[in-house]
């Protein structure tokens, strides 16, 4: 039994270093969706359990970047502060439309659109450079969430 949680947080550990590795790609000024990572990944559902993930994002990644497929700042909780994320992004250039949203067709950075294949898969391949410990309660939500694709039966 153990064997079979190490292998899950082993495999939780590589999704989230690919996750990372690509809002680490994403260019200043764009942004990126919680949808198209997952996409990116393998997972073209998984667009909540990237949510998850990116809860857990570490020093350095620029989690400002990850928005909703609505243009929504639906990560912002997690900044800290009431409209922090709002402000990293518009000190990355991003402008906003006059309901709070961003313009995903002019700021949107997509992996499987605006990286090739070669690029993408070398930016997932260097990922596991990357040591990342998921925490118990990540592992938890991945496996009672509903919307799981790790979700225990």
């Amino acid at each position: 039994m153990s064997e079979i949680v190490g292998d899950f947080r082993q495999q939780i550990a590589t999704l989230m270093t690919q996750v990372f590795s690509l809002v680490q790609a994403c260019p200043a000024g764009q942004v990126t969706t919680y949808s198209w990572l997952g996409k990116a990944i393998g997972y073209p559902r998984g667009a909540r359990m990237v949510g998850f993930l990116m809860h857990e994002a570490p020093e350095g990644v620029p989690a400002q970047r990850v928005i909703s497929s609505k243009g929504e700042l639906t990560g912002s909780r997690a900044f800290g502060q009431l409209g922090r994320m709002r402000q990293l992004l518009e000190k990355d250039g991003v402008t906003f439309l006059e309901d709070g949203h961003v313009d995903l067709k002019r700021y949107g950075w997509d992996p499987n659109r605006d990286l090739s294949e070669d690029e993408r898969q070398q930016i997932l391949a260097n990922a596991s450079s990357i040591t990342i410990k998921p925490s118990p309660r990540l592992l938890t939500l991945l496996q009672t969430d509903p919307a799981s694709p790790f979700k225990l039966t």
